[in-house]
């Protein structure tokens, strides 16, 4: 009796489950017949799936809306895009249809704001908040957008007392909405005590009274914290969110603009088919505990924004490799050789060890073996593991001579991975950005595909390196 990787799968978790099942011994990914892309298109290769994008953006907004009717929750909800997860073109269309709003990070990401207000993407009145710390040019583009372009729904986070100095000498505009971040403790296993982001808790009241509250050219509007680990059902987790509750009541008693508090990202995704997460629950959660520290403080209950990127495009992507080689490198290690390096198409798996869903494309009717996976780049790094202290995982044995080539997915890495390593640009052992195809449904619930860029080239990189420049000569 052959024990085959369908029977490890589906005795090991819930399988099938949402966006993965198989058809003929063929993985389909939101009912996407992966092997057909990959007969007409080839690997690598990435793939985007647009519907998927505007389903968790709805899925959030009705999780929010069920929390606040339950507790009779006066303030409403704000969905905010987070730029940096992903900037593609094709990404912010779809995330704009769905009608969200955006945070931007960098004096670049309003650069990427004029570019769709001149598309029609967006207008003046769309609420874009800004974030991070900023340099000069950052600060400068804001005030342009504000005083010469007439944007009326900015609101710049202070990240530092500066920062504020620089707004009150370059803006020409009174009641200007701000907003101040405040900076949350780390986790106690972390390297330092307090994020280097924001202004330390013990002195947001201060710097409200001395900076603004008095000032003409300013109300306050947001209270903003980010807790760095995400949204997650622990004490940390818990503290920091009810800590920001606590500032946000003790601002809202001396100052009635106030009327925003942005709890930041950090709402998980799938990243095994054992991912296990209450969403209805952390929501609810979260909105009654809002709720309940405004009551007990008697102060109106504040309108919530998040800054969901992950979140928002992390499962509408995809990863396809071949494994072009088999290494047996000594009695226990078996290698699977994959066709582009992991370092630069996965950086997020390599740098900070994130876990994706790593599946077959074909055959789930062989027998499965433990293998490590590795990319083709000359890095030793370049590997992917399951799991932090396991490097091995299970995926089916076949034959190079007989059998059809082995394919595997790495699935909901939709988010960050073409900004951390470059999508276009120069890449470790120059291995160049693989094809990448959008995938998305038409009128009639047919899906259609386009290649939207094709797989870089060398030209493309020696450009970048100089060789068709006068110094190259």
């Amino acid at each position: 009796m052959k024990n085959t990787y369908y029977e490890l799968v589906a005795q090991t978790f819930d399988f099938p489950q949402d966006g993965f099942r198989l058809s003929n011994n063929r993985l389909l990914f939101n009912e996407i017949d992966i092997q057909d892309l990959i007969q007409r298109y080839g690997t690598p290769l990435k793939l985007t799936y647009l519907p998927k994008i505007g389903e968790k953006i709805q899925t959030a907004r009705k999780l929010f809306r069920d929390a606040m009717s339950r507790y009779g929750y006066n303030g409403k909800y704000v969905y905010c895009y987070c730029t940096k997860s992903s900037h593609f073109a094709f990404v912010l269309n779809e995330v704009l249809k769905n009608g969200t709003q955006l945070e931007t990070s960098s004096a670049f990401d309003l650069d990427l704001v004029w570019r769709l207000y001149k598309l029609g993407k967006i207008n003046r009145s769309t609420i874009i908040v800004n974030n991070g710390y900023k340099p000069e040019s950052y600060i400068r583009k804001i005030v342009h957008l504000i005083d010469q372009e007439g944007f009326t729904n900015i609101t710049p986070v202070c990240d530092n007392e500066q920062e504020f100095e620089a707004y009150n000498a370059l803006l020409k505009k009174e009641k200007q909405s701000i907003g101040i971040r405040m900076a949350t403790e780390e986790e106690p296993n972390f390297e330092f005590y307090t994020s280097r982001l924001g202004i330390r808790q013990s002195h947001v009241i201060q710097f409200y009274k001395d900076k603004i509250a008095n000032n003409p050219k300013f109300e306050l509007k947001m209270l903003h914290f980010f807790v760095d680990i995400g949204i997650k059902d622990n004490l940390y987790y818990w503290t920091e969110l009810k800590k920001g509750i606590k500032t946000y009541c003790e601002l809202r008693k001396i100052c009635p603009t106030l009327t925003a508090l942005n709890i930041g990202g950090g709402m998980p995704i799938r990243n095994s088919l054992g991912f296990e997460y209450d969403y209805p629950y952390m929501v609810n959660e979260i909105v009654r505990i809002i709720k309940q520290y405004c009551d007990d403080e008697g102060v109106p209950e504040p309108d919530i924004y998040s800054e969901f990127g992950k979140y928002t495009v992390g499962e509408s992507g995809a990863t396809i490799f071949s494994v072009i080689g088999k290494k047996q490198q000594n009695d226990a290690e078996q290698w699977y050789m994959l066709d582009n390096s992991l370092i630069n198409t996965l950086p997020d798996s390599w740098g900070i060890k994130e876990r994706f869903i790593l599946l077959p494309i074909n055959h789930w009717d062989k027998e499965y073996q433990k293998v490590n996976i590795g990319g083709i780049s000359c890095d030793n790094a370049d590997y992917y593991n399951s799991e932090a202290h396991i490097n091995q995982v299970y995926l089916p044995m076949y034959s190079e001579e007989k059998d059809e080539p082995l394919y595997l997915g790495f699935f909901h890495t939709g988010a960050y991975q073409e900004a951390l390593s470059g999508y276009g640009g120069l890449k470790h052992c120059l291995l160049p950005s693989p094809r990448h195809i959008l995938i998305d449904k038409n009128y009639y619930g047919e899906f259609t595909d386009w290649e939207v860029f094709q797989e870089q080239d060398a030209d493309s990189m020696l450009r970048i390196l100089g060789y068709d420049s006068p110094y190259a000569s």
